[in-house]
This record gives C-alpha cells, structure tokens and sequence, in this order.
C-alpha cells in the first residue's frame, strides 16, 4: 500500500465513520440531542470533503496507486451504509429506502468487478447520472443528520427526506443504466 496524502485521506474517511455513529451514544449529560446532531452532521461532512479532496489530490499530484483505487469506493460505501443504517435507527429514513440504495451499491460494485475482470471496465464507469445521485444522497444525508431547523426556515428533515427519496429514485435509475451498459457482456454478445 503506498504511503501517500490521497491514502491518508481515504483511511481518515474510514475512520470517521465510527466516529460519527459513536456520537449518538454519549450520555446526555455530554451532549444534548440537537449537538450530537450537529457533531454527527460535521463528522459527516468532513469525511465526505475528503471523498473529493483525495480524489482531486490523486490526480493532481500524480498519487493515484490501484490499492487507492480499490480503498476509495469501499471506503465511500461504508460511510454511506453506516449513515442510512445509523438515519433509520434513529427513524429518520424508511428501510426500505435504506436497502435500495445500499443493494444497489453492492450490485454496482459487484458489477464493476466483474466486468474489470474482463477486461470491460469502462463500460461501466462512473456516468453524470451516478454523480447527481451521489449528490443528491450526500446532501440528504448531511440533512437528515443535522435533523433540525437550519436559518431559522429549512426544516432539514423534510428537504432531507425529500432529497433521500429522490436519490433512491436515482439510484434505481443509475442502476438500471450500468446494468444496461454490462448486458452484452453479461449475455456473451460482446467480445
């Protein structure tokens, strides 16, 4: 594994997500409801920023290495699995959204390995649409975390449940396009 600031970063991520689970398990005395909302919410945060700032740091500095290709979409996997299971636990998303879109992560990622191991990857690469919907799923998220009144008007959870269900939308959608792209590998009509 090479030593470098864009691995780094993508082991930080890893190691923020038990952090900011672990918030909502501080005594009351430590931190009351809306603060541990609000840590979770900049833990989050902070990870999610190194998800692109190690990505942008690979490329401009020429660190990109396979182990970092590998770690970066696990680790972006598992921060965002922790986060839904974590967001119904504590009721604010349905689990039925929460499956959808950790399944299709599996699915996706499964995918993915299979067609680099013939030699296919680009043909499921990652499309604008996957990025929307990453978007989307990260924005409500952070929304659904902090779960509270933002500047006085935007009640996160409702924009943040909204935002949820359009990202699952997404998913279905992205979903349904790579495995689209991968069928005449997965049919033999392609060499």
């Amino acid at each position: 594994m090479p030593l470098n600031v864009p691995n780094l970063l993508t082991w930080l991520r890893i190691l923020l997500i038990p952090a900011f689970l672990a918030v909502f398990y501080f005594p009351d005395t430590w931190l009351t409801g809306p603060e541990k909302n609000l840590a979770a919410t900049v833990l989050f945060a902070v990870a999610a920023a190194t998800d692109w700032l190690d990505g942008y740091l690979a490329r401009t500095l020429d660190q990109t290495s396979a182990f970092g290709a590998f770690l970066d979409p696990v680790a972006d996997k598992l921060m965002v699995a922790a986060a839904l299971i974590l967001l119904v636990w504590l009721s604010r998303v349905d689990a039925p959204v929460a499956v959808i879109i950790i399944g299709r992560e599996i699915t996706i990622s499964a995918l993915r390995e299979w067609m680099a191991k013939i030699g296919k990857s680009k043909s499921v690469a990652v499309s604008f649409l996957g990025k929307i919907k990453t978007v989307s799923q990260m924005t409500a998220i952070l929304l659904l975390l902090y779960h509270g009144i933002l500047f006085d008007f935007i009640d996160t959870q409702e924009w943040g449940t909204v935002l949820i269900y359009v990202a699952a939308a997404l998913t279905l959608w992205s979903m349904a396009y790579y495995l689209k792209m991968a069928m005449p590998f997965v049919l033999g009509k392609q060499d």
